[in-house]
């Protein structure tokens, strides 16, 4: 279900960064260069036809060490953008002629991104349509074909499809077992999707292929009800929505309105070129360049321009240094944006304003049995302050280190709250000084539990 929400298209630069604000503490430099990118993207579409294709969008690099933000905030512009977004990341990726992914890899996903927003939004237009179609066919399935020309039974039957109505609404039936007649194609397609993608698995998925083959068109099969939703659905969305009007909407908001995001980019950064490992690096890089600066990307759904796709890209570079990218791809992030380190107060301020703070994770979490956790402000200062500490005086994994210091803080309770149902736990800052002075205090222990 797609949420009611502002488009992107609508938002100004100034109210980008305050959604992102409501997620991300600080970095006020890199969430302005961001909301200024992409407001430039709805700027161009408005343009006139002549000097639209001359402008072309400015990529960004963001730098800057582990969990100070880089990937939440794409994380939150995917979120927010009424535009295709994909997150890739460059360790994922092989020179050409080696085993792995390929580069052109990030466009075809990018595409099927947006193919599959652009059918969720057709599908929202006809929702109550395709639900309606979706339910009858599943009582359907649920019950006996009854001869309706018998018009005493008439009442009956439908006061049993009501009631089989409102089991199906509740989940009453979704693990029963139905025969439904399934075109070999998509029963494969689904077999796939709900593989976890073990050996046995993937066994599986290949025999139902060689079925479809050796039997191609439609057979019944036994499936839950739950399962037999999904494939139904799927038909129905088909009959709804117009395919070839699907892909050239879909087509065009990737080419025109796509962002990619390439993390882990500082990974694939040469160090020393005689080396075999920076060798391969520097042919990743060299892969990449092509698409970042623009060219033709064949997909199944037709071939995608890359000219006008956003990228951003994002690294620690603590090894290395943007300058150790090839010349040519550094040209192309022209934008370089440095994010800092974060500091006792900012964590305390992730504690305490994103919607999404750790401590009403924690807060929620224990509420599910019966136990209502409260914080109290000093209480947060001191984490703040503790987690500060040990990213000082250990590897600095910035607000990551907010997790390991809050599951270590909680994990009694967490342990034992079933036989805390009903009550109310203060967190106050001596219950914190309790439970973690110490272990910050000895540094070699620090490096293991927090």
């Amino acid at each position: 279900m797609l949420e009611n929400k502002k488009s992107l298209d609508d938002m100004v630069p100034s109210e980008i960064v305050k959604n992102l604000d409501e997620y991300i503490i600080g970095q006020d430099e890199a969430k302005r260069t961001i909301a200024i990118a992409i407001r430039n993207r709805v700027r161009r579409k408005r343009l006139p036809d002549d000097i639209r294709d001359e402008v072309s969008p400015k990529n960004i690099l963001m730098i800057g060490p582990t969990g100070v933000g880089k990937t939440e905030i794409a994380r939150r512009i995917s979120k927010l953008a009424n535009a295709p977004f994909v997150k890739v990341e460059a360790t994922k990726y092989t020179e050409v002629g080696y085993v792995g992914r390929d580069v052109e890899s990030m466009v075809r996903d990018l595409m099927a991104a947006s193919l599959s927003m652009v059918r969720e939004e057709m599908a929202q237009q006809r929702h109550d349509e395709v639900e309606r179609r979706v339910e009858e066919r599943l009582l359907d399935l649920l019950l006996p074909a009854i001869d309706k020309s018998k018009s005493e039974t008439d009442v009956a039957v439908e006061e049993t499809r009501e009631r089989f109505r409102k089991m199906l609404h509740d989940g009453v039936f979704d693990e029963k077992e139905v025969e439904m007649p399934v075109d070999m194609k998509t029963h494969v397609g689904f077999e796939l999707m709900g593989s976890s993608g073990n050996m046995e698995d993937l066994q599986n998925a290949l025999s139902s292929i060689g079925n479809m083959f050796s039997s191609p068109g439609k057979k019944t099969r036994k499936l839950s009800v739950k399962r037999a939703r999904e494939i139904i659905e799927e038909e129905e969305l088909d009959k709804v929505i117009d395919p070839d009007k699907a892909v050239d909407e879909a087509k065009t908001r990737a080419e025109e309105m796509g962002i990619i995001f390439i993390d882990e980019i500082d990974k694939v950064a040469s160090h020393n070129s005689t080396s075999n490992s920076d060798v391969s690096r520097e042919g990743v890089q060299r892969d990449i360049l092509p698409i970042v600066e623009g060219s033709k990307v064949s997909t199944k759904w037709g071939v995608i321009d890359t000219t006008n796709i956003l990228f951003i890209a994002a690294g620690a570079f603590s090894f290395s240094k943007p300058s150790d990218l090839i010349p040519e791809l550094q040209g192309r992030f022209p934008l370089r944006v440095e994010l800092h380190d974060l500091t006792a107060d900012e964590f305390y301020r992730i504690l305490t304003e994103p919607q999404n703070a750790i401590t009403k994770q924690y807060k929620a979490l224990l509420s599910t049995e019966g136990v209502n956790v409260e914080f109290d402000d000093e209480a947060l200062k001191e984490i703040a302050r503790i987690a500060s500490e040990v990213n000082q005086t250990n590897d600095n994994i910035g607000a990551r280190r907010l997790y390991t210091v809050m599951e270590k803080l909680l994990e009694e309770l967490a342990f034992s709250a079933d036989e805390l149902s009903g009550q109310t736990v203060n967190i106050t800052k001596g219950y914190v000084k309790e439970r973690l002075s110490d272990i910050a205090e000895d540094q070699d222990l620090s490096k293991y539990i927090l």
